[in-house]
């Protein structure tokens, strides 16, 4: 059976879309669901002569290009927005305009927050593979689900020709030298990604006159090394880029390095090469409207953003007393401000148990909307967490309306329900994490 006919949830979340609702992974699937990319990867690691992220036409639909890049709460926001307006997106991904491994704070925190506030939808990265080793864990961690690794040669004497320079930490190496890493760094991803359920595709930018001879090399190579899918992107000569005047392939070429890869693995043959922030169908265009939102997000500050801190959650067993440790607690209950009192919203659950600290952060993530979480007892490793995310932890007992009403005006709790606890660790034979 083809990668393309599985059908499985994604792991982790069983009420999440099946894998085969990634419009660009199925072409079953790009009639029915939409894809939004979350433009928070700035920076790049690997100058490409076929590459020119300076230039944003809004009928242009290329790699590299953004109306605006987003902070990672901005681009939460931007998503939530966009969750409440359509109902047919499945997969959010990262894509640039620069290369998400090239910034991994704003990427992996990005996709924290994606994973904690829409736990449903799959999640997707596209990446040079430079820098991608040192995160596959916590990429299989957060439940990525597909994976693009764009590799144009087998050959550093190609790949000299096709990079101007690459930049590992604070070096930069050109020529062969550049190549020859990057393919070193790309062969080691792909290894590092097999077994860890995450469904790999390689894109090659097929190049007249550098590469068009080598496709059917490149395919038979990363099906080795564990791919599933290949696409051969034919180049688009960007102006102001070494490559602008090179002329790009002609469909007879295409046919015949599509054919030579297909020999190896199944073909992507309905890539639309999106921009860093498409968004909708694949056959969408870039709407006026998804572009109005993206720049209304990038223009939000944290006192304006929908996500500013004004809930409070409670760690409670049955809704009335403050009665749960934070490492105890299956889920929280939130409350708003509402007039002069609150009311309740939800019951949002917490990261399941294990983890460390990645665990604190997840669950920073899930509670970015609260200025407090209220609990029984807290060790002292997920305090420091959940405080260095701008969250306040506050030890308490008794029953929850009597500590959310000064909590809400900003007001000291009642002396009567202050305690002071011994910190998981301190003592007990935890280790300070929190008894999760």
């Amino acid at each position: 059976m083809s990668t393309l006919a599985v059908i499985r949830k994604n792991p982790g979340h069983a009420a999440g879309p099946a894998i085969a609702s990634h419009p660009c992974f199925d072409p079953k699937a790009r009639a029915r669901w939409a894809r939004v990319h979350l433009p928070v990867a700035p920076g790049c690691n690997v100058s490409c002569n076929f590459c020119d992220r300076r230039f944003d036409c809004t009928n242009e639909s290329r790699p590299g290009v953004t109306s605006v890049v987003l902070s990672p709460w901005q681009a939460a926001a931007y998503l939530d927005g966009l969750m409440q307006r359509r109902q047919d997106v499945a997969v959010v991904g990262i894509a640039g305009p620069g290369d998400p491994m090239a910034n991994p704070d704003a990427t992996l925190e990005t996709l924290r927050l994606v994973r904690a506030r829409h736990p449903d939808l799959l999640l997707c990265l596209a990446s040079n593979g430079l820098a991608l080793v040192e995160h596959v864990a916590e990429l299989q961690r957060l439940h990525l689900s597909h994976l693009t690794i764009t590799i144009n040669t087998l050959d550093p004497a190609t790949g000299a020709r096709i990079y101007a320079w690459v930049r590992d930490g604070e070096r930069v190496l050109r020529g062969e030298a550049g190549a020859a890493l990057l393919l070193q760094r790309q062969l080691a991803a792909l290894e590092a990604l097999r077994g860890t359920g995450i469904i790999i595709k390689v894109n090659s930018i097929l190049i007249p006159g550098f590469n068009d001879d080598q496709i059917p090399d490149i395919a038979a190579e990363v099906k080795f090394r564990g791919a599933h899918l290949f696409n051969c992107v034919p180049l688009i000569p960007a102006p102001r880029t070494p490559f602008a005047r090179l002329p790009a392939p002609d469909s007879a070429m295409v046919a015949r390095a599509r054919a030579g890869a297909a020999a190896h693995l199944p073909l992507m043959e309905h890539c639309s090469r999106c921009r860093a922030d498409a968004c909708g169908l694949l056959n969408e265009g870039t709407a006026e409207a998804s572009l109005s939102a993206l720049r209304a997000a990038a223009a939000l500050t944290p006192l304006a953003a929908p996500a500013a801190r004004v809930h409070i959650a409670v760690a409670t067993r049955e809704g009335l007393l403050i009665n749960g440790h934070l490492g105890e607690a299956e889920s929280f209950a939130v409350f708003a401000p509402e007039g002069r009192g609150f009311r309740f919203v939800e019951n949002r659950p917490a990261p399941p148990a294990g983890g460390g600290v990645e665990r604190w952060r997840d669950l920073a993530a899930g509670l970015d909307d609260c200025k407090a979480v209220l609990v029984a007892g807290v060790g002292p490793i997920p305090r420091r967490t959940l405080e260095s995310s701008g969250l306040r932890v506050v030890e308490a007992e008794g029953l929850i309306e009597d500590a959310l009403e000064p909590l809400f005006r900003d007001a000291p709790l009642p002396a009567s329900m202050v305690r002071r606890f011994e910190g998981c660790g301190n003592g007990c034979a935890g280790t300070g994490q929190g008894c999760g």
